[in-house]
């Protein structure tokens, strides 16, 4: 997929989040079911959402939360789950996001 840069960066860091969360959600969903072309597909979109925010000069101060993310992100989809991250912890972190980014509407 191809991120529109200037587009992804006219959002805010909560807009940005809640995107991610919504993708990282569904490469989860679909490793569930073991469809796992459609696992890479969205998993290969959470990441490069992430590194487009992570690109992002306006969040220079946040990177080391975000490159945690990616690690986490990239643990649970890619390799064995070391951190023991279940789908609930997922929705957790991400949940906030959506809902305060739905509020802006």
């Amino acid at each position: 997929m191809n991120i529109n840069t200037k587009r992804w960066q006219s959002l805010s860091l909560i807009q940005q989040l809640a995107n991610i969360g919504s993708e990282v959600l569904r490469a989860s969903s679909w490793q569930e079911r073991g469809d796992i072309l459609q696992k890479e597909k969205s998993a290969e979109h959470a990441l490069e959402l992430i590194d487009s925010t992570v690109a992002d000069p306006r969040w220079a101060g946040r990177y080391n939360e975000l490159l945690r993310l990616r690690e986490i992100v990239c643990d649970k989809l890619y390799n064995g789950n070391s951190y023991n991250t279940d789908t609930g912890t997922i929705e957790n972190y991400f949940l906030p996001f959506a809902l305060i980014s739905q509020e802006d509407k």
